[in-house]
């Protein structure tokens, strides 16, 4: 059976890693005193994607990132907190019912703990 194949294209990589990929290009060929006319850029791209298709252990560690600021809708962000909130209510309720049995259990086998409970009153 084949190995699978995961290509990593530059169309793949969001705008800010490209452009920090780019700029890193550039200064390591500028460090080597290359300089390459811009009818070639198109080719050493070409060589580089298929350079960085290697296997996982040749590849360096990318460059550290720091996101700022993450620019999300209101609406957007209601929406999500919302639906998290719809999909916890299963679990809330496994949880009670979980929560009750060991109660119910502790109750039928120490009976004794009955006394321990706090009965709280409101006066009327």
């Amino acid at each position: 059976m084949p190995e699978p194949h995961f290509s990593t294209l530059s169309d793949d990589l969001p705008r800010t890693l490209r452009r920090a990929r780019d700029e890193r290009d550039a200064r390591e060929r500028e460090a080597n005193g290359e300089r390459f006319p811009s009818s070639l850029k198109a080719a050493m791209s070409a060589a580089s994607d298929s350079a960085r298709s290697a296997p996982a252990e040749q590849l360096q560690a990318a460059d550290g990132v720091t996101v700022t600021r993450l620019n999300v809708p209101f609406k957007n962000l209601v929406a999500f907190f919302m639906k998290a909130v719809i999909a916890a209510l299963p679990a809330l309720l496994v949880l009670m019912v979980v929560l009750w049995t060991i109660g119910e259990v502790l109750q039928r086998y120490f009976p004794w703990l009955l006394k321990m409970r706090i009965l709280i009153q409101f006066p009327g």
